[in-house]
């Protein structure tokens, strides 16, 4: 995959590992856009990278999703890569019977996964277009083994890692290459209640993202995420123990 003379659609980019990646990304001479749904986080987002153009869209909204798409058919048509890297995360104990936990399972899943699929479909027919396409979907560590206390947004990002793998072999004879971005705990705004000051910059993942684009790398083990799959594969009790020690 190209580093540079890219089009690059970057979903929830006005902040954390989606504004890291703009950053890198504008700086190696791509085309970016950066969606999010508040316009006050976007401008401030948009002030730090003067090459970028912000589209204020939630993932979540249908009506939002058909209007990006349309947008970027007509403004953008030579966009080849979309980062989907929108999420939603929430802190809850499935023990606790007033948690909302249905409420939340469905909010994290629509955000995390589901969203994820109805914006590639509608994008399939842009990318599938240009000569050289990729779709990169940000997962999580927690795909290989849930957190206790991020019980719906580790099964979110498990269908995701799941998705992301019959995505890969269904396009596997196209145009379009399948990314799958998995960082561990990240020092962001988005992860602070979970502790998220005792992780790796979201720029050394951004990195990791150019580094697995330079080498096709397809399946992008971040940081910690590369020892804690390799525990995963030797014993998936001591992964499960060792992620709630860690994070929860």
């Amino acid at each position: 995959m190209k580093l540079s003379k890219n089009t690059v659609l970057i979903t929830g980019g006005s902040a954390g590992i989606g504004f890291a990646i703009a950053q890198k990304l504008t700086a190696q001479g791509n085309k970016v856009i950066i969606t999010g749904r508040n316009r006050e986080r976007l401008d401030k987002a948009l002030a730090q990278l003067p090459q970028a153009t912000g589209i204020v869209s939630d993932v979540a909204d249908e009506q939002d999703v058909r209007s990006l798409v349309t947008r970027l058919e007509k403004e953008f048509p030579d966009l080849n890569v979309v980062i989907n890297n929108a999420g939603r995360a929430i802190l809850y104990s499935l023990a606790d019977s007033k948690a909302n936990a249905y409420s939340n399972a469905a909010d994290e899943l629509h955000t995390n996964y589901l969203s994820v699929i109805r914006l590639n479909e509608l994008l399939l027919p842009l990318l599938q277009r240009q000569p050289d396409a990729s779709i990169v979907n940000v997962s999580s560590i927690v795909a290989f083994a849930p957190n206790a206390s991020l019980s719906s947004y580790g099964a979110s990002k498990a269908a995701l890692h799941s998705y992301s793998q019959s995505l890969r072999i269904a396009l596997q004879d196209t145009n379009i290459k399948v990314f799958e971005l998995m960082p561990p705990l990240v020092d962001t705004e988005f992860s602070q209640e979970i502790g998220g000051s005792k992780g790796i910059p979201a720029a050394a993942v951004a990195d990791a993202l150019l580094d697995a684009f330079r080498n096709n790398t397809f399946e992008i083990h971040v940081g910690g995420t590369a020892d804690f799959y390799k525990l995963y594969l030797s014993s998936p009790e001591l992964a499960l123990q060792t992620i709630n020690a860690r994070v929860g």
